[in-house]
């Protein structure tokens, strides 16, 4: 079985997400996007199990907000998202349609070759609603289920959801793709300011393992790019990040495989060379011990879960 307990390399880039999120940039962008597309726009983690319909109510659109009334709509959104965020994560932005027919769409935010978080969007239809589509989704949702004043809120709402012509929402797509790129400029920035109590240095130095996974990584270096001595880097990044460098440079490449491995064209011995493993056996033996799979079965197991 998979732990989704939060490791510590994947908290500096929650921490990191969260000042993005607070930061004056992203709200401004935000503020500014929702007022000329009229659509919603969040930036999530990049955990896909940590995302809920309750985050955020208030950017939502009203017949999102309905369904979730409804349990097993609200499973399917969730699940649809779930989706989604993978997708983006090994194929870059993405969209797709929930159950109801509205279209979703997320656009990763890296640092590195980290996925740190997901700008999200869409909550609108690609089509023109119809009432022929609204009976078959009330049938997919029960019909009996459903009382008379709640069927008439969801009608009210389905019918008031934005349609948004493919060609034009695509360009918005093209936008949120781009401040993608700049707010992912912007991460690498924050990384190496001081803030809370891990050292500036310590930051800087996560910065440029992040930025270079795929390279070697010996402790001489990364101690030159924190502009400390090993032992003294050995010591600081010990105590600050929770674990040594090494381990820390593995997990962070596992990450990595992890998204690689979606792909089913992808051969494992390539993926292991691509993330900076010398050779198979050892990122064979890092994986199984990280995980607690080998990654034919990791790659089999997510592929058969994406699949059903």
């Amino acid at each position: 079985m998979i732990s989704n307990t939060i490791q510590p390399h994947q908290e500096f880039e929650t921490a990191l997400l969260h000042r993005i999120n607070t930061s004056e940039r992203y709200q401004m962008y935000q503020e500014a996007f929702q007022h000329a597309t009229g659509l919603p726009l969040r930036l999530v983690s990049a955990d896909p199990d940590g995302w809920c319909l309750d985050d955020q109510k208030t950017n939502r659109s009203p017949f999102c907000e309905a369904l979730n009334h409804d349990n097993v709509s609200c499973s399917a959104c969730i699940e649809t998202n779930r989706r989604l965020m993978k997708e983006a994560e090994v194929n870059g932005p993405s969209t797709c349609h929930c159950f109801a027919g509205l279209c979703a769409t997320a656009v990763p935010i890296k640092l590195g070759a980290s996925v740190i978080g997901y700008l999200k969007t869409g909550q609108v239809f690609s089509k023109i609603p119809t009432e022929d589509q609204f009976d078959k989704l009330l049938g997919a949702m029960g019909r009996k289920t459903i009382d008379k004043p709640s069927r008439d809120t969801l009608r009210a709402a389905y019918f008031q959801t934005r349609f948004v012509e493919p060609t034009r929402y695509q360009s918005m797509v093209t936008l949120l793709n781009s401040f993608a790129d700049q707010l992912s400029e912007h991460a690498e920035s924050l990384a190496i300011i001081e803030e809370g109590s891990e050292p500036a240095a310590i930051a800087k130095a996560r910065k440029y393992i992040h930025a270079n996974l795929d390279q070697p990584l010996p402790l001489g270096l990364v101690a030159r790019q924190a502009g400390l001595s090993e032992s003294h880097f050995c010591r600081l990044f010990k105590d600050s990040a929770g674990l040594t460098l090494t381990d820390y440079v593995n997990r962070c490449r596992i990450d990595w495989a992890k998204r690689e491995l979606l792909k089913p064209e992808a051969r494992i011995s390539e993926i292991a060379f691509l993330i900076g493993y010398q050779s198979l056996s050892q990122f064979n033996r890092s994986f199984a011990r990280i995980v607690g799979l080998s990654p034919t079965m990791y790659r089999r197991q997510r592929l058969e879960r994406v699949a059903s």
